[in-house]
């Protein structure tokens, strides 16, 4: 059976140009076989696609510099034959038949003004598939803008942090600016690949903030099929976590991500090392170690802005040691069942420190699951048929705390030091470890082109009642729920998308809520396939 590559649901930019542009390809394949290049004889072999996608990839940027180039000739050449022929005595010659193998020129044509873009300097009307990018020399950068917009309401009495965990979520009755994400990226060189994704945010309170989501360069071509990257990145935990907002099939975050991971998920600056195993199918094992302080590890070293956590203070701990950072090795396999039938399944844990105590850790284990039908004869990615489903458990080692922090045994004025249970003694809290878990389970079936019909279940609970909990009160933080969302995607172009979901919330000792979220999504620019 043939192995086929992974693919979007028709989120790639066609290649438009004339045949020249087509002949050049068919140039730059049958110069790449010359030049050496092994193409094995057995298409399911995993290291020999690995080498195949590096190929490609280095291919595909020199065929689009070259694209560039040549544009930029094409242009300096009109200019100056619209410059001839305004001068007088000088009569144009007929049109003759376009070239039909141009050949690149290795010296460096005239750089258009402004942009770089040549589309745009020859007077051409630009559209949202031509790519923006800035060029010097034989250095290109693509850049991309997508916007997240959602307008609806709901029911419940607190929205933020109540029905809508997630730091993207939609959170006021009115309108939410969930993301407006500007993305770098582009080929350093031959060796490195650097991506950059700036977000900035509306709070419920209307104040805007500007954070880095992921800044880091990786590698093209280490030997024994090895990559490694560097920076600020997506931590690789499942699915979910490493997708960007517009990349959802569903309005807002799942609630075990947002309640487990953290609202903004989990994400740090470090570094991770990913390996391609030899085998006849594609298995990788992934392992990052990051930092783990900060609200982008809320489970971990972060210190809740100050205010009391599980009935407890945390504290801002340094890291000083390597066991304080925050390590998460991560396994995924994929196959074809058959030819329109693939699978990919994955094993991820994330383990580090957390601000309760010197010596506690937090350890966060999940799997995860995803199915994609999608007939050989599809028509842009459609209609296609896909499962996606993950389940985590956190332990989390809360140390032992006493709120009497002066050690004078009484409780102080200004409620510094609590007296939770009426005892006139300050609250003492032994060292105690407590479950929480959750899933959620979403189809997606796209039954004509540019429109997909979605519905998504999930639950988070915790195993059993904590210590605080059993001499304070339970935690609404940590009481159980579920939710069921149904929503209709439409699709206009690759380009542009609306989706309408309905929510439906149910949690314990508060009952149940109704949502209708309106989302519009835009993408301008470059923008590459999304992940399989």
């Amino acid at each position: 059976m043939t192995r086929k590559l992974p693919a979007d649901e028709g989120h790639v930019h066609p290649i438009r140009g004339s045949r020249s542009f087509t002949q050049v390809s068919l140039a730059m394949t049958v110069l790449a076989l010359l030049a050496g290049i092994n193409v094995p004889a057995s298409a399911d072999d995993a290291q020999a696609l690995q080498q195949l996608r590096q190929q490609l990839d280095r291919m595909q940027a020199e065929f689009e510099k070259q694209q560039q180039l040549q544009r930029q000739q094409m242009d300096a050449i009109r200019r100056q034959i619209e410059t001839l022929q305004g001068k007088p005595g000088v009569q144009a010659p007929q049109p003759t038949a376009p070239p039909t193998s141009p050949t690149p020129s290795t010296t460096e044509a005239p750089k258009p003004v402004g942009t770089g873009n040549s589309t745009l300097d020859a007077g051409k009307a630009w559209s949202p598939s031509d790519p923006i990018r800035l060029q010097s020399g034989r250095s290109l950068l693509d850049i991309s803008l997508n916007g997240t917009l959602a307008t609806g309401g709901s029911t419940a009495s607190q929205i933020d942090g109540g029905t809508q965990l997630g730091g993207h979520d939609p959170k006021v009755n009115g309108f939410t600016l969930q993301s407006l994400e500007l993305s770098l990226s582009g080929m350093v060189d031959p060796y490195f690949r650097a991506t950059t994704d700036i977000a900035l945010h509306l709070d419920s309170s209307g104040e805007s903030s500007l954070e880095i989501e992921e800044a880091y360069m990786e590698t093209l071509s280490l030997p024994g099929k090895l990559t490694l990257r560097a920076g600020q990145f997506l931590t690789p935990f499942g699915r979910h976590n490493m997708q960007h907002v517009h990349e959802w099939s569903f309005v807002d975050s799942p609630v075990a991500h947002a309640r487990l991971l953290g609202p903004d998920g989990l994400r740090n600056l470090g570094g991770q090392i990913s390996w391609l195993m030899p085998f006849r199918f594609h298995s990788e094992l992934t392992l990052a170690v990051q930092n783990s302080a900060g609200e982008t590890a809320s489970s971990f070293r972060f210190d809740n802005e100050g205010e009391a956590r599980f009935h407890r203070q945390l504290g801002d701990l340094r890291a000083n040691r390597l066991g304080d950072l925050l390590f998460t090795p991560r396994w995924s396999t994929s196959f074809d069942l058959t030819d329109s039938q693939t699978i990919v399944v994955g094993a991820s844990s994330a383990i580090g420190p957390n601000a309760s105590g010197a010596e506690e850790q937090t350890r966060i284990h999940g799997a995860d699951l995803f199915w994609k039908w999608k007939p050989t004869r599809h028509q842009g990615g459609f209609p296609f048929v896909s499962w996606q489903s993950e389940a985590l458990i956190r332990r989390y080692q809360a140390g032992a705390f006493d709120w009497d922090l002066d050690g004078d045994g009484l409780v102080n004025a200004d409620g510094s030091e609590l007296d939770g249970n009426g005892d006139a003694l300050p609250d003492v809290l032994p060292r105690e470890t407590f479950q929480d878990y959750g899933f959620y389970s979403q189809l997606s079936y796209g039954f004509r082109r540019g429109w997909v019909v979605g519905i998504r279940g999930e639950m988070v609970d915790r195993r059993h009642q904590a210590i605080y909990e059993g001499l304070f009160g339970d935690d609404t933080d940590r009481l159980g729920r579920w939710r069921l969302s149904p929503n209709l995607t439409w699709h206009p172009t690759e380009f542009s998308r609306l989706r309408l979901q309905y929510n439906h919330d149910q949690r314990r000792q508060i009952g149940a809520d109704h949502s209708v979220w309106l989302q519009m999504d835009f993408s301008l620019g470059a923008h590459g396939a999304h992940k399989f």
